[in-house]
Formats: structure tokens, C-alpha cells, sequence
């Protein structure tokens, strides 16, 4: 191992540091009871333990709230790689007059705020009358850029001589893509699915706008009641209560990562092997 080698791994090492040490403090206030949570002395893990905490958020219908999010995030996120998987296909191996312009036209799209656009889509749900349904919630989050350019890029770099052997047999372009291309895509596909999974686990604005009824709300934004400030006054012993509620938030997202981490790496990486 170099020197180099040497300062990149103590750098990472700090930034994971960095990276862990706000959610161990999290993880930590939500088993602390109210009185030790403001201290003079920093205290990284409590000194007595107590589950009161986490009692009182699941008072709430947090498990209705948690079956919301989790219909929402896992709909959106499987319709969301699978369209994306065949826009990425076809940008990749279809040749369309200004294909290479719709791909960049797609990834200007990031730069647009998705502020814009929600109010027309909230009026237009309201309209239909799908406020506070699952449709409402799953609909808008179904295109992704992300999930079309990280496919696209891992089939620039899939092998033809596999394509051309499935259509020696006769099948077709969709045959193709659906039997033969999007098995092998795999790590893409895992890695797609942990990014938008957690960005749809925790989407927080359009179903605060869009759902009115409290049974509709997804996990986010029920977790949102439990905030320790509201208006100018701050409810010192309503800190351990939004952290266990906040620590309930993340568990799922941060499992789903932990055992599909290895494939998540794989898939990021293949997704920038060819421009």
C-alpha cells in the first residue's frame, strides 16, 4: 500500500466519521429519557436506556402511516426501474434521429426544480378527484431521469453478440429487452432500485400537498407531528421522541441498503463505464 493509498483511506475513514456521527447521536437520543438529552456534557450514548420513547410515537398509527409509504415507495420505485429500464434500453440500441438530444434533453430535466411543477399536478389530481389515494401519490414519482440514465449507460456497454443471438431465434426488439437484456442487468437494476426506493421512502412535499386525510399519510409526513419546535416555542422534551420517531423513518431504507450494498456499488459503477 502506497502513501497515497494511505491518505485516501484515512480521508474516507473521516468522512465516514463524519457521515455516522449525527446518526449515532440520533440513534442514541431516541433511548434517552427528556431530561438527559440537554446536557452540559456530550453524552454519545445514554447513561439510562428507556423505550418510552418509542412507545409514544407508535401511540400514532405509525404502522398505517408505514403501510402507506411502503405501497407507495415500493409501486413507484418497480414501475419507476422498469420504464426506466426501457427508455435506457431503447436510447442505447434504438437509432432515432436525435436520440443523443432527447438523452441530453432528459438530463437537462434535473436542473428543473420539482417545486414547478407540483403545484398544476396538484390542482390537476384534485380535478380527477384523486386526492388522497394511492394513484396520486405513485403516479408523479413514476419517471425518474436517474433510473434512464444509469440503464442506458450499462446497455451502451452490453454485449450485441447476446441481442443478435435472441433475434437469430426470433424473437423481437421487446422480446429481447424483456427475456434477454433486463436479466442481465441486474446490478443497474439493484442500484436503481436502493436511489429511488429511498427517495421515494422519503418524499415529504407532494404527499403533504396532495393527501388530506390522515389515514393517506405516508410515514414522512406523520413523522413531521413529532417536531420538537413548532412556531417560536421549542418543546425541549419532545427531543427524544422525534428522534426515535426519525430513527423508525430511516430503519427501512438503511436495511434495504445494507443488504444490497454490494450490488449497489457494482451498479454505480457499470452505470459510468461508456459515455
Amino acid at each position: 500500500m502506497t502513501r497515497g493509498d494511505v491518505i485516501v483511506w484515512i480521508g474516507g475513514l473521516l468522512v465516514a466519521l463524519a457521515w455516522a456521527a449525527p446518526f449515532v447521536w440520533m440513534v442514541s437520543t431516541s433511548f434517552k429519557f427528556p431530561a438527559d438529552v440537554m446536557t452540559q456534557d456530550i453524552e454519545w450514548f445514554p447513561r439510562r436506556w428507556t423505550l418510552d420513547n418509542y412507545r409514544k410515537v407508535f401511540e400514532y398509527p405509525v404502522i398505517r402511516w408505514g403501510f402507506n409509504s411502503l405501497v407507495q415507495a415500493t409501486v413507484s420505485t418497480g414501475l419507476c426501474v422498469f420504464f426506466g429500464a426501457m427508455a435506457g434500453y431503447a436510447l442505447a440500441r434504438l437509432r432515432v434521429p436525435g436520440g443523443r438530444i432527447i438523452f441530453l434533453v432528459f438530463l437537462a430535466s434535473l436542473m428543473i426544480p420539482s417545486e414547478v411543477t407540483v403545484v398544476p399536478m396538484l390542482l390537476a389530481f384534485i380535478k380527477i378527484g384523486w386526492a388522497s389515494t394511492y394513484q396520486a401519490l405513485i403516479l408523479p414519482t413514476i419517471a425518474n431521469v436517474f433510473s434512464v440514465y444509469i440503464f442506458r449507460q450499462f446497455f451502451l456497454s452490453f454485449p450485441r453478440e447476446i441481442e443478435e443471438a435472441a433475434r437469430l431465434d426470433g424473437a423481437s426488439a421487446f422480446k429481447t429487452f424483456l427475456l434477454v437484456a433486463l436479466p442481465l442487468a441486474r446490478a443497474p437494476m439493484i442500484a436503481a432500485s436502493v436511489i429511488i426506493f429511498t427517495l421515494n421512502w422519503n418524499n415529504f412535499l407532494w404527499p403533504l400537498l396532495v393527501v388530506f386525510d390522515d389515514e393517506m399519510k405516508t410515514l414522512p409526513v406523520g413523522i413531521a407531528a413529532f417536531a420538537p419546535i413548532t412556531g417560536s416555542h421549542t418543546q425541549l422534551e419532545a427531543f427524544s421522541v422525534s428522534m426515535a420517531a426519525v430513527t423508525v423513518l430511516s430503519v427501512p431504507s438503511l436495511l434495504l441498503f445494507f443488504f444490497l450494498q454490494k450490488y449497489f456499488i457494482q451498479g454505480i459503477s457499470q452505470g459510468g463505464v461508456k459515455q
